[in-house]
């Protein structure tokens, strides 16, 4: 059997300070996130999948733990890819960048039309930035659910789980929201057209 691993942070814990702080990402990486790893191994061990990756398993476990455990892995390690330490030295790519704004007519509009998706995704879940064939379009997900499973391709996401802010913002979400559009890693984004 192939054991998932904890996927390293892609920068340091304090990279992000003045947006989430290390507690934060301490609490969401190293026991969250790696609680999820640790679960799907167990429960993938024995069965069909116990050797698949991340994705197939997504993609063809029935609804229930395995899937939650692995989808969780998926969507934490993608949304911290997202994540810039340096935002004011992003700049979109072009060719981001025309697809955004065939599809939301600016980028001001497309972050709009984002956060508040993501302040409206009720309860727990994730909010995303899918290409659907050709076009873009944003993704509500409840829990531990993403695009893979309604075959469309995830550019972006956000969490909103309260575990990914509640220690740096409490109830603020449409805070934390403003502050990650500030820190959005376009070159991972554009990466994954």
């Amino acid at each position: 059997m192939t054991d998932f691993k904890l996927a390293p942070l892609p920068y340091d814990k304090k990279a992000l300070q003045g947006f989430l702080s290390d507690n934060t990402l301490t609490f969401h990486h190293d026991k969250h996130l790696n609680a999820y790893v640790e679960t799907a191994n167990k429960l993938k061990k024995g069965t069909a999948f116990e050797d698949k990756s991340v994705e197939e398993i997504i993609k063809n476990a029935e609804p229930g733990p395995l899937f939650n455990n692995t989808a969780q892995i998926f969507n934490h390690e993608f949304y911290f890819k997202c994540l810039s330490p340096s935002p004011a030295k992003q700049q979109v790519p072009l060719v981001l960048q025309d697809k955004i704004n065939a599809a939301f007519g600016s980028l001001e509009a497309f972050l709009e039309k984002f956060r508040s998706s993501a302040v409206g995704n009720f309860g727990s879940g994730w909010t995303w930035l899918c290409l659907n064939e050709d076009k873009l379009e944003i993704v509500n997900t409840s829990n531990a659910a993403n695009p893979l499973t309604l075959g469309k391709k995830p550019l972006l996401t956000v969490d909103v789980w309260e575990h990914a802010y509640y220690l740096d913002f409490q109830n603020r979400r449409a805070d934390y929201l403003k502050e990650f559009c500030e820190h959005i890693n376009w070159e991972f984004v554009s990466s994954n057209l």
